[in-house]
């Protein structure tokens, strides 16, 4: 039995003092409108109506709990008209996660955008670089560059990451430039210690044939921004997006090094709860998002 349907024909009864009443209201008949309010006394061990052959009334215990009941419906009503609203309009709070250096260079337009555009939305970026579960961490959207292999979740594509490497000019006067992968081998280098062999770099030659190169690590940070900035101090080599170093090398800060070798792109993803009720917060978050970064990869 559906406890809160005999609570709603329990309301509806007591404010129309007749089963018959109720009845004709709901287009049901007065032995369903009985049945639902029997089962729900029985539920509750208690008489909710006194009942005699012209009339009902209230018992005690059936008024204390139809203010009880009358609150509840018009709280659940109010919380429904609100997720309602949620789900078809552009507002209340979205909770994002994303990779540090992304949030910095890339996520801080759009958001900024976004938010100009839709007065009503707030938005709340967690910055982490680790890979988040999104029930544990109760998030809506979350940025993750990698292949995909979570269950349960959606993704949509937004760019790839095209992973170039980079060293200073001071550093490549005092150790030479490597002139292919192999040589990384004997130069300084600076990794990225939450990729898995960390010391383990990807290059495909003009003819795609892929090599795995072991560097020498020299540092090895799980900060992106750490290892930019340890690289235009001249520490060695270093292996990152394009759209991380591109300011770098037009500032001549740092130099693009092996560009005859290209390493596989990395896909980056928003991805989201599966569901056939996503709020629109949601929706158009995602698609002005991949719509604001579609070139980033060009």
């Amino acid at each position: 039995m559906d406890k809160i349907e005999c609570i709603r024909i329990f309301v509806e009864t007591a404010q129309l003092n007749s089963f018959t009443a109720t009845a004709n209201k709901l287009n049901m008949t007065q032995s369903a409108v009985s049945k639902k309010i029997a089962w729900l006394e029985s539920d509750l061990g208690m008489t909710l109506f006194q009942r005699n052959s012209r009339k009902i009334s209230l018992t005690h215990a059936g008024k204390d709990y139809l203010s009880y009941c009358s609150r509840l419906l018009e709280e659940m009503s109010a919380i429904e008209s609100k997720l309602k609203r949620e789900t078809e309009s552009i507002e209340g709070e979205l909770k994002v996660s994303a990779p540090s250096a992304f949030s910095i260079m890339l996520l801080s337009e759009p958001i900024k955008a976004f938010i100009e555009l839709h007065p009503n939305i707030r938005i709340n970026l967690s910055v982490d670089d680790r890979i988040v579960n999104l029930n544990d961490h109760n998030i809506d959207i979350a940025i993750r560059a990698s292949q995909l292999k979570d269950s349960g979740l959606k993704a949509r594509f937004l760019f790839n990451n095209n992973v170039q490497y980079f060293a200073s000019p001071e550093y490549l006067n005092a150790h030479g430039i490597p002139e292919q992968p192999q040589d990384l081998s004997r130069h300084q280098c600076l990794t990225y210690s939450l990729m898995a062999p960390a010391n383990e770099w990807q290059f495909i030659d003009e003819n795609q044939k892929e090599s795995r190169v072991k560097v020498k690590q020299t540092f090895t940070s799980d900060s992106p921004d750490m290892l930019l900035n340890m690289a235009q101090r001249g520490l060695g080599v270093v292996a990152l997006p394009d759209w991380m170093g591109k300011e770098s090398v037009q500032k001549g800060e740092l130099k693009v090094l092996l560009d005859d070798w290209s390493n596989n792109y990395l896909p980056m993803y928003a991805v989201y709860h599966a569901s056939d009720y996503l709020p629109q917060r949601i929706r158009v978050f995602i698609d002005f998002l991949a719509e604001h970064l579609k070139y980033s990869d060009s």
